[in-house]
Order: structure tokens, then sequence, then C-alpha cells
């Protein structure tokens, strides 16, 4: 069955100031895929990623022209209601921010925003974003702790929860691995495997092994410009372009 395409993004320019930061840039996103954005800081991949829930209109002086479709929404067009998009699209950061509130707090907050109210609903919420996050286990029996007392990894799963509880269907990853230790990694490494049954999923990486262990597309960046998009073991054997090479080779960046 074909994959359909989740985001479509057309013509992406995006300036801070009179500085063009992306170019151009067209990529469609499939469906229940993960799809890595690889290439040397201060290329645009984070930015792209900020681009595609609105994150970016936090940051003055940016403008931006072309479009980003999901499905078949364009979500800058001026009706947009913001806080549903970024309810459809979720975030994770590089450096996890739990709130400093309980464990089972973290994870509310969202639902009791958007109007649930009633105790056993939350709990179900609680559980289920706790199970899907592959901390369940861990917590289960320490809900009314706070998140601040859990470790790099856990809070960082924590986040991933806070972000499953509202039921996005996109999750965008800024780096959530670069600030956790081998063991964490790998714990957020297999969530991403697993979550992609349910979500789509693009995440930013400078880790060139974790881009091929997690991602089943690759979108090289380059000086705010898109030079290669291609399946994940493709991109990692036989890219098309020479830029591509050198970069996943470690001969720049």
């Amino acid at each position: 069955m074909e994959n359909t395409i989740k985001i479509n993004v057309e013509n992406l320019n995006l300036y801070y100031g009179k500085k063009q930061a992306l170019n151009s840039i067209s990529l469609g996103i499939q469906r229940n895929t993960v799809t890595a954005l690889i290439g040397p800081s201060g290329c645009g991949k984070s930015t792209f990623l900020r681009s595609l829930n609105r994150m970016n209109d936090l940051i003055d002086g940016v403008r931006i022209e072309g479009n980003v479709f999901l499905e078949d929404r364009n979500i800058y067009d001026g009706d947009t209601d913001v806080v549903e998009l970024r309810k459809r699209i979720g975030m994770i950061f590089q450096k996890s921010n739990p709130f400093p509130k309980s464990i089972y707090d973290n994870i509310a907050y969202g639902p009791r925003i958007n109007g649930v109210k009633a105790k056993n609903e939350l709990d179900e919420i609680v559980e289920r974003s706790l199970v899907r996050s592959a901390l369940w286990e861990e917590v289960k029996d320490d809900l009314h702790k706070s998140g601040l007392s859990l470790s790099g990894g856990q809070q960082q799963r924590l986040c991933i929860a806070r972000a499953l509880a509202v039921d996005p269907e996109v999750l965008l990853m800024d780096e959530p691995a670069s600030a956790l230790d081998p063991l964490s990694t790998s714990k957020i490494e297999d969530l991403i495997f697993e979550l992609k049954n349910n979500y789509t999923i693009v995440i930013v990486t400078h880790n060139m092994q974790q881009a091929s262990r997690v991602s089943d597309i690759t979108a090289f960046f380059y000086m705010g410009d898109l030079i290669e998009v291609s399946g994940t073991k493709k991109m990692f054997t036989t890219p098309d372009n020479k830029k591509t090479e050198e970069y996943i080779s470690g001969r720049f960046g």
C-alpha cells in the first residue's frame, strides 16, 4: 500500500530579517514514517522543523513564504487556529523541559486545558501516555513525585508522554537524545521506532548513526537548501549528491 503524504511543504522560504535561512524547500512527509533531517549546524534543519507547527511565529522579524499543508489544509492560512495546530503537531525539544509539577500533572496539563475534567478520564490518559512513552513501569507508583526528580532520559520520555496526552498526529523532535547518555538514547530510539505505528515523526539529529537506525527517510540540508532526500538506506549507502556523500562520510560538518 502506497504511503500517503501527511505534511506537504511547497516552496518554503524563511527569512530572519534580511537573512534568508530556508531557500525554496519542497518536501513531502509520509504518514507513519520517521523522517530524519540531517546536515551541519546552522544549515536550517531546526528552523525547518519549527516551521511545521509555526513555532517560528514566536520569533521577531521572521517572514515566511510558501505553503505547508497538513493533509489538505495550509497551516499558514490566515484563519488557522495555531493552538489547535500545535495540538495536532506536537514538539519535543533537545533539552527536556518538564513543568515543575508532579509526573501526573505534567501529563494531565494539556488534556485539562482542552477541557478534560473527569478524574477517571485523566487517569486513563496519563496511564496510556506513559505506557506509550515507555515510562509507565518506571513511574507508576510515583505519579505524585515531581517530574524534575526524574533522570534526564526519564524526563525526556515524560516530555514525550506529555506531547502524546493531547493525541497529536505528528511528533516533531529536535535532537531529542543529544543531551542523554547512551542507554537513555537507546531507549528513546526504541520508542521512536514504536511510535511510528501511530504517529508521523520528523526528527532533527546530528548523529548519523541515529538517523540511520531510526528513520525511514532522510533529508540532507546544507546552507538553507534541501540538497537531497531519499530512503535512509539509500542515502547512507549510495547518495546521489557529492555534498551528501562528503557530509555522511565525515569530510565536513
